[in-house]
Order: C-alpha cells, then structure tokens, then sequence
C-alpha cells in the first residue's frame, strides 16, 4: 500500500513537472525576444503573480512551484496515511473492537495542537474524518 501512494506522489510529481518546465521555457523563449514582448511579458507575470518587478515575479513563481511539489508529496503522505488508517480499522473491527479509538484520536489532536497551534486541531480533524470517515 505504500508503494502505491508513493507511486501515485511520484507520477503526480512527474506529470506536474513537464508543465512547469514547459511555462518556463515560454517565458524564457518570450524574454530572448525584442524589448516590446519583454515588457509585455514583466507585465503578465507581475499580473500572475501580483510582484511589481520581474526579479519578484520569477522568485514567486519558482517559489509556487516549490509548494506545489510540496502540495503534490503532502497529498500522497495523506493518501498513505488513509491506506493505513484502513488496515487498522479492519484489524480493530476484525478482533471485535470498535471502528474508532477516541482515546488515539485525542493523542493526534493534542500532537497536531502542540505542533501547529489551534488549527493543527482543526487539520488534525480533518485528517481524521479523511482517514475513518464521518462517525
């Protein structure tokens, strides 16, 4: 089960990465070009970006290309998480015992809380419902 979750991060990665490159390459074919399209293209990526200056812009851009590899490895964890969350269920179910161990979920949202603050409780529940589904 593992394998496959990381399987899945690592053709997400994969299928994300050529775009990225793709869109930087335009914008560096755009650049090599006369001024007029330079400027034209500042103006597009500070527009994308919400940056005043082309050195803004591309440091956002490469900067959002980091969060979304980081998006795509967070989902695949998450993914991995839930496959294992599963195997625990059916074992617990399986042995006689209940779906759900309160007592473990107040040891993740306490983990989360002291982790992250406030909202790592929030994230922590939802992590939870995603692992077991709504109770």
């Amino acid at each position: 089960m593992t394998a496959t979750a990381t399987d899945k991060t690592t053709a997400r990665t994969a299928t994300t990465a050529p775009a990225v490159t793709t869109a930087t390459s335009v914008t560096t074919a755009t650049s090599a070009a006369p001024s007029a399209p330079t400027a034209t293209s500042a103006a597009a990526a500070a527009e994308r970006t919400g940056a005043r200056t082309p050195e803004a812009a591309d440091l956002i851009s490469n900067a959002r290309e980091r969060i979304d590899a980081l998006d795509d490895r967070i989902i695949g964890l998450i993914q991995e998480r839930m496959a294992v969350s599963a195997v625990i269920q059916k074992e617990r179910i399986a042995s006689g015992g209940r779906r759900v161990n309160l007592a473990r979920e107040m040891e993740i949202l306490t983990h989360y809380r002291e982790a992250l603050g406030k909202p790592g409780t929030a994230l922590a529940m939802t992590l939870l419902e995603l692992c077991r589904g709504k109770i």
